[in-house]
């Protein structure tokens, strides 16, 4: 098979998934018989082939996909006028304080919000796929440690957690907020990147249950490929 042929199906497979496609699905497409140093290669022509059309490829923590462009958003709205349901401050606010803090306990985040944590909060944050348990803290009752998934990440529309926004304050449900210009939205489920960096602090407190879930972007967040970067020195 051509490089043209190989582009020609890899945009039609990135077209098609209902997922971001990680590298590794993406080799399958050949059998194995293209490297991922030629997908890299195919992938970044393809981004210049949709350089300035309404749609974009896009690299996420899960794999790459096509997504429409933010400006577009204003209008495809139309075909659905009907809003998704939105999330209540104290959700968001919990969200936030777990991207930014993370791993965090339910205490963690009580003492900086000043106020109990609602389990039905962290279950519907659960159940959205945007949190998950990882492991528990080495403490009387050996609470549960809180960090944010790939899904957290694809739904934002970034690759790792150093794209979030930087904040010059405690983290608030302001920061997922699409009011808020240049910030990224949950509040309506809508996507927006945000490249701005962040360093968050280590998690060595942690019994890590699943090493794939994103817990600080030195260490922990995967690659678009689906793979983990080595951990620094």
């Amino acid at each position: 098979m051509n490089t043209h042929e190989a582009k020609r199906v890899l945009e039609t497979a990135l077209i098609c998934a209902q997922q971001p496609l990680p590298l590794r699905d993406m080799r399958s497409l050949f059998d194995d018989q293209v490297g991922a140093d030629t997908l890299r290669t195919l992938l970044d022509e393809l981004v210049r082939d949709w350089h300035g059309r309404g749609v974009e490829l896009v690299a996420l923590a899960s794999g790459w996909r096509f997504q429409s462009r933010p400006e577009m958003r204003e209008y495809l709205d139309r075909l659905h006028p009907e809003k998704p349901p939105r999330y209540s401050r104290a959700a968001m606010e919990t969200l936030a304080i777990i991207a930014y803090r993370q791993p965090v306990t339910r205490g963690d985040i009580e003492d900086i919000r000043g106020v109990t944590v609602s389990s039905q909060i962290v279950k519907q944050l659960e159940e959205r796929g945007w949190i998950d348990a990882i492991g528990y803290r080495e403490a009387p009752g050996r609470p549960a440690l809180y960090a944010t998934t790939r899904q957290f990440l694809d739904d934002l529309g970034l690759r790792s957690l150093d794209q979030l926004p930087v904040l010059d304050g405690p983290p608030t449900a302001a920061v997922f907020d699409p009011g808020s210009a240049g910030q990224p939205s949950l509040l309506d489920d809508g996507t927006q990147q945000a490249p701005l960096p962040l360093d968050l602090p280590p998690a060595s407190d942690v019994v890590a249950d699943d090493p794939h879930l994103v817990v600080s972007p030195a260490a922990h967040t995967p690659q678009a490929d689906g793979s983990s970067p080595a951990a620094p020195a």
